[in-house]
């Protein structure tokens, strides 16, 4: 698990951490991350529009987008 990282939404601060960053390339549509403590999943589909795996508690999808454009820019995904 990496550093923790910090995105602003809403006015709002979040702190996240990557589970697993070494797992990332470029061919990448799945990442797990720690959002405040708490294990979420998101998946880019086919029109690279990032969004919460299925069956977890529901969250923003604008925050979900953010978090994974957050994540594909500090990783050149």
């Amino acid at each position: 698990m990496g550093l923790p990282l910090r995105i602003t939404f809403k006015d709002t601060d979040y702190v996240y951490q990557i589970i697993d960053s070494k797992q990332i390339n470029n061919n990448t549509t799945e990442i797990d991350l720690l959002l405040d403590g708490e294990k979420i999943g998101i998946v880019r589909d086919i029109k690279l529009v990032w969004k919460q795996k299925d069956g977890q508690p529901e969250l923003d999808s604008e925050l979900v987008q953010a978090l994974g454009r957050s994540v594909s820019l500090r990783l050149i995904m």
